[in-house]
């Protein structure tokens, strides 16, 4: 019988969250997740992966020889032969993962990306974007991610580092700096850190206070015109910031994903009357959607990835 099981693993800072897709059905048979463990440099992630893959195999009938392909994300920079630059959050630097993963595994058709891009590859395959192939996703959290789909294809970049969008400078002008070392990014003013730090700024609020971004959002809808003013600072910015990505890429839609997104359309309106007020005529009119695939977009995604490989 036609091999037909692939694996899809969202490998994350706290977990890594894997599925087992069956070509026949469409779809997963099996998700779950297991935890990241990251001493020693991350250095037992793999082995760990791949002895959960067996594990999960066993427990379901399925025979691990079966399995034709594994597609992966990781959260950080890594080029199209699966060679990863710098994973800060698993204590990575500058591994060849897929060199391991196939030695450790024993299969070959191994595809890796980054989690954003891969993301924004999964909501374009299974989310609700009618049609659109060529898509930029954004995701607010407590940082700004980001991933660029062209033509169905994700855009990474020479070294992977593509859709970093959250670094983006909105504001030069910033005395404060960003994770980064830079000023300005625009992850200091839309993700849920930075709607947090703006609200403690322009609310001249105490700077140990507890705020948060959800605050703001929820104080937002009920009407109050200061969190009204922060929320709209946010979302100026990321309205400027993704129309100048419109201006190299040239996308049909926005994706906006993230814990932040859970605003819903208070924060895709928003978004859309800015981008459209710095957008030149030709840009104008993109369609702006939420994400709808939640903590799956990534193993979705990967699976994507993979099924393109096909061997």
């Amino acid at each position: 019988m036609e091999k037909r099981w692939y694996v899809g693993a969202d490998v994350g800072g706290t977990t890594i969250k894997l599925g087992i897709f069956d070509t026949q059905a469409n779809d997963f048979c099996k998700k779950w997740e297991i935890p990241t463990n990251t001493e020693n440099n991350g250095e037992s992630i793999v082995s760990d992966l791949v002895f959960s893959i067996k594990e999960t195999c066993s427990d379901i009938g399925i025979s691990y020889n079966e399995i034709c392909g594994i597609g992966i994300d990781v959260p950080g920079p890594v080029n199209d032969e699966g060679f990863v630059y710098e994973c800060v959050n698993l204590g990575w630097k500058e591994v060849d993962l897929y060199t391991e993963l196939k030695a450790l595994s024993g299969i070959s058709n191994i595809v890796i990306g980054n989690d954003a891009n891969v993301a924004a590859l999964g909501e374009m395959w299974r989310g609700d974007l009618g049609g659109c192939d060529s898509v930029v996703m954004v995701t607010l959290g407590t940082a700004v991610g980001g991933g660029v789909i062209i033509n169905g294809k994700i855009h990474s970049g020479s070294k992977g580092a593509g859709g970093e969008i959250g670094h983006m400078t909105v504001n030069p002008d910033e005395p404060d700096s960003c994770g980064c070392g830079m000023h300005g990014c625009l992850e200091q003013y839309s993700s849920a850190t930075g709607i947090a730090r703006l609200a403690r700024q322009m609310m001249n609020l105490d700077k140990d206070s507890k705020i948060t971004a959800k605050d703001i959002a929820d104080a937002a809808k009920a009407g109050d015109k200061e969190a009204g003013k922060v929320f709209d600072t946010a979302m100026k910015y990321l309205g400027i910031a993704l129309s100048n990505v419109a201006n190299v890429v040239d996308p049909q839609a926005f994706i906006i994903g993230g814990g932040v997104s859970k605003a819903g359309t208070m924060i895709t309106d928003a978004v859309s009357t800015y981008y459209n007020m710095y957008s030149m005529k030709s840009l104008q009119g993109r369609k702006f959607f939420l994400a709808k695939l939640g903590n799956d977009a990534g193993i979705y995604g990967c699976i994507k990835l993979v099924l393109e490989n096909k061997q």
